[in-house]
């Protein structure tokens, strides 16, 4: 009986944050309360917050549904990238923009994230998640340059924080722009040239060289 009650539990958890996703994409974050997502989900409000404490927390588990670039980055063992930095960098979000593509729950929580999450209050917890995981995210990135960097696949005078931001700004404009516009450019087939240009951008622009960078 006990094992049943968990499993029905765990059973209307999920069906939440299913509604909670396709309410959230329908709706905008700040447009949709729990609820429209008890309607959603046929459950009552009371059931909803017996599995999280408020939309904020609601949110947050339906991220959890797919992984952002910066996240991925932060959660792969260092181990992996040991040996070739730069080649696992280049492949994790060449794989990551082509998931998007393909897989429909992750292009539509990514949607919610990038087009319909209207934060304003800073000390929401929504947007200071996304504030946190940018922060960590752009470390996780320097730090892999400065391994690419020791193992002589960038040039040794390459300021790694200029490398680090030109790489975010240009991964996370691509996948918005595409989020934004999908019918405008064919996101699958053009993620590896332009992860590639990104890429050779480090290699060979002299503007990212600690000596020359104007650094703000």
């Amino acid at each position: 009986m006990a094992r049943s009650t968990k499993e029905e539990a765990l059973e209307t958890r999920s069906r939440i944050i299913d509604a909670a996703e396709k309410v959230f994409y329908a709706r905008g974050l700040a447009q949709t309360s729990l609820a429209d997502v008890a309607v959603a989900a046929d459950v009552t409000r009371g059931a909803i917050y017996w599995h999280f404490k408020n939309k904020s927390d609601l949110f947050d588990a339906m991220c959890e549904q797919v992984r952002l670039p910066m996240e991925t980055l932060m959660e792969t063992p260092k181990e992996e990238f040991a040996n070739d930095p730069l080649g696992h960098l280049r492949s994790s979000w060449i794989f990551l923009l082509r998931e998007a593509c393909n897989n429909p729950r992750s292009r539509r929580i990514l949607d919610i994230i990038f087009l319909k999450c209207e934060l304003v209050e800073r000390n929401d917890p929504v947007w200071v998640r996304q504030h946190q995981c940018y922060l960590d995210g752009l470390a996780r990135i320097e730090r892999i340059l400065i391994d690419a960097i020791r193992l002589k696949q960038l040039p040794e005078d390459l300021d790694t924080r200029l490398g680090a931001l030109t790489l975010h700004s240009h991964v996370i404009g691509l996948l918005n722009n595409w989020l934004f516009s999908p019918t405008s450019f064919d996101l699958a087939a053009v993620a590896e040239p332009l992860i590639d240009s990104c890429l050779d951008s480090l290699r060979y622009s002299l503007a990212l060289r600690v000596n020359t960078a104007q650094v703000a």
